[in-house]
């Protein structure tokens, strides 16, 4: 019998999948955490390393071949570079990186690097200090900066720069960021601002990708840069003389929908087919009731049976999402 493959009912082969392993953060962004008090699963709640390592075997016979780690904050968690070095041990994974807000980079780079990991993405909206703590709410920028550069000195390629462009707060540092591909081989991804959650932002923040363009024309012309078969869903360009490139992430107003091959596994358990869409499937509750690995294969398969053709999301009818980004792994 043919092996069965993680294909939703428009043909889209999910081969991607997205981990949180916490949903502790040791920052507070403005467009991640509730305006309110943010609620915290139970330690019984998240599931343990064992679980996940189970999780991602199933995935992987399924067809899964490329793992991204989140959180929250992943290097909060503590295990976690034993667990990556279990998970890199894993035999059918092609792709696999961690992505961190960077606060704690310099601590654990060389735990990261001897666990495996040589791809990171560092979330750095802004090289203004005073800037970086009005949006995060800690005064963290030089740590950050120190813990990038320590990664770019030990060989870590690529080291990808997240940035989530925020229309009245950091859309005038937009070209600053960018000309750092100038002098550092760094991929720099511009990302529109998506209403998740109960966010302190209102979506007035929304900065479509054509803006973001715009605001970094001064710096030159955007050659096209060819796509690589594990690529994200960056749309990506080269700025002539520079050593890095620049990405456009635009899900809302310019959604990529039709090719998107992601899963999410968040922290609580559960596997969501989108990320902008309130359905998933709990993973945690079967497995700790002692299921079998075909019962889990049935769940994955539901998911990608119920992954929806795009996401209803729009500039003009922001829906939004309840579920909190900083557990779902965004």
């Amino acid at each position: 019998m043919p092996k069965p493959e993680l294909i939703d009912r428009y043909n889209r082969r999910l081969t991607y999948l997205r981990i949180s392993i916490t949903d502790r953060c040791n920052l507070r962004c403005l467009y991640c955490v509730p305006r309110d008090a943010i609620p915290k699963l139970r330690h019984t709640e998240v599931l343990r390393y064992e679980e996940i390592l189970r999780l991602i075997r199933i995935g992987v016979c399924l067809g899964i071949s490329k793992i991204r780690i989140t959180g929250g904050e992943p290097l909060v968690r503590k295990g976690f570079d034993a667990f990556l070095s279990e998970l890199n041990q894993i035999e059918g994974l092609a792709d696999l990186s961690l992505t961190t807000n960077g606060v704690l980079l310099e601590d654990h780079i060389e735990k990261i690097r001897f666990a495996g990991i040589r791809r990171i993405n560092v979330s750095l909206d802004t090289l203004n200090r005073k800037k970086y703590e009005q949006i995060t709410g800690h005064d963290s920028f030089e740590k950050v900066w120190k813990g990038i550069r320590l990664a770019q000195d030990m060989g870590f390629d690529p080291i990808k720069i997240n940035v989530v462009a925020l229309n009245g707060i950091n859309d005038d540092d937009l070209a600053d960021l960018a000309e750092l591909t100038f002098s550092y081989p760094f991929h720099i991804r511009f990302i529109e601002y998506m209403p998740i959650g109960n966010a302190c932002l209102t979506c007035n923040r929304h900065l479509p990708a054509d803006e973001i363009k715009t605001r970094i024309r001064c710096l030159g012309n955007l050659t096209p840069v060819k796509k690589e078969a594990y690529d994200g869903p960056a749309d990506r360009y080269q700025l002539e003389g520079a050593k890095g490139e620049i990405g456009f992430i635009s899900a809302i107003s310019q959604h990529f929908c039709h090719r998107c091959n992601r899963l999410r596994l968040t922290a609580s358990g559960h596997l969501r087919p989108c990320l902008l869409s309130d359905f998933q499937v709990d993973l945690k509750g079967p497995l700790r009731k002692g299921c079998l690995d075909s019962e889990l294969v049935n769940l994955f398969l539901k998911t990608a049976h119920c992954k929806p053709y795009q996401h209803g999301l729009s500039m003009e009818h922001p829906t939004g999402v309840s579920g909190q980004m900083h557990a779902i792994g965004g």
